[in-house]
């Protein structure tokens, strides 16, 4: 019995022990796992924690151009609106809508039958005003000849009634007879004047039908592109009927309105590029051609026009483009990509990499933007490297790895 007493004695010792010792191993477990993690994270300003992957750019220095960017539209260089000017059937349309034509080119025909019997008619009339002219002008050489020979035996009766050879009163008849004869001739001369009078007239009426029969033609006033057509052959025309209308698009106009407060930078013949919303085809050159006389008090801009060749007809009327006015350049300016400046509570700042590869936040000045770029006014210099991509993960005094 003693023996077992002390087995039972024994193994209740070793179980208070386990109590007892198992709460101690569990903190003395926890606090070696601890220690370990903790050994084996990298310090914060040890390469154990790993530098930020960033893209990078350097500061250049170049010159660049200064540009105006504004929308502008395209505006034909000269629009016409064909019209009838007589009234007849339309017997021939000679042209396909939407196809180029050049000045002088035929368009259409209007039934010139009526108009062309008016000119013969008229020259009928011309030739009879005429054929009565030379009737007068020939009476009137008769009775000029009559004159002079009553002119001649008046002076000769009054030479003879002096030397009392004659009577008196056959000189009054020869007198009578000179009068008579002028009288005549002052009349033939006046129905000349008269006739001419009706030769011009009856010429103007030539003229006048000649005008009205070439209008059954209609030729192009300019070169251009034709649009709608708007009366379809055999119909029966007006005047001032239009009946379509042509666009000269080469060379073009393009408008757009600039700032007042660039107004004095603006001068003509400055280079003016214009792009379409289609990248794939290329910008076309132009010159400033014409600005406007008053600045529009609403907006604050002024209209200004440029001149463009457009030789390829890249340019279309009515169409919206992007405008750059080049007013110059500015020399030995700072440039850095678009993106590596970044909004602050302060204003514009960017990452600057020193050379340990760690970044400070800098404040900067941006200035005008250039294609991708923008130009730094104040806060860098040339040479230096700022961060273009990943800023988010930075804070200054981080190290970073440049990934491009």
């Amino acid at each position: 019995m003693s023996r077992i007493d002390g087995k039972r004695s024994l193994a209740r010792r070793f179980v208070w022990v386990i109590v007892f010792c198992l709460p101690l191993l569990s903190f003395l477990y926890v606090s070696c796992a601890s220690n370990s993690s903790t050994s084996d994270r990298p310090s914060k300003k040890g390469l154990g924690m790993g530098a930020v992957p960033v893209s990078v750019a350097k500061v250049i220095k170049m010159d660049v151009p200064i540009d105006i960017q504004a929308v502008g539209n395209v505006e034909a260089y000269s629009t016409v609106s064909v019209k009838a000017q007589i009234s007849g059937e339309l017997t021939q349309v000679l042209f396909r809508e939407g196809e180029f034509v050049k000045r002088g080119q035929e368009l259409f025909n209007i039934d010139a039958r009526t108009y062309d019997a008016q000119l013969n008619q008229a020259q009928a009339n011309l030739a009879k005003d005429e054929s009565t002219l030379v009737q007068l002008e020939a009476n009137l050489a008769r009775d000029l000849a009559q004159q002079k020979y009553a002119q001649s035996e008046a002076g000769r009766y009054g030479n003879l009634l002096e030397k009392r050879l004659v009577s008196k009163e056959q000189t009054e008849q020869m007198n009578a007879n000179l009068d008579a004869a002028s009288a005549a001739m002052r009349a033939d001369q006046a129905a000349i004047q008269s006739a001419r009078a009706g030769v011009e007239a009856s010429k103007a009426a030539v003229a006048n039908a000649r005008v009205m029969l070439s209008y059954t033609r209609i030729d192009s006033p300019i070169d251009g592109r034709t649009g709608n057509l708007d009366v379809k052959r055999g119909n029966v025309i007006s005047p001032s009927m239009a009946l379509m209308t042509i666009n000269q698009i080469e060379p073009i106009y393009v408008t757009f309105s600039i700032p007042e407060s660039q107004l004095h930078a603006v001068k003509k013949e400055q280079v003016v590029i214009a792009a379409q919303q289609d990248k794939s085809i290329p910008p076309e050159n132009g010159k400033l051609f014409f600005i406007d006389n008053a600045v529009d008090t609403n907006t604050g801009t002024i209209r200004v026009k440029a001149i463009f060749s457009n030789a390829d007809h890249k340019l279309w009327p009515g169409q919206f483009v992007r405008v750059n006015l080049r007013l110059g350049m500015k020399p030995n300016s700072l440039l850095i990509p678009n993106q590596a400046v970044q909004a602050g509570q302060d204003g514009s700042l960017v990452f600057v990499v020193k050379p340990d590869r760690t970044v400070e936040s800098r404040p900067v000045v941006p200035g005008m933007r250039v294609d991708q770029n923008v130009v730094i006014e104040k806060g860098l210099e040339p040479g230096e490297t700022v961060v273009t991509e990943g800023q988010l993960r930075l804070t200054a005094g981080s190290r970073v790895q440049f990934s491009n």
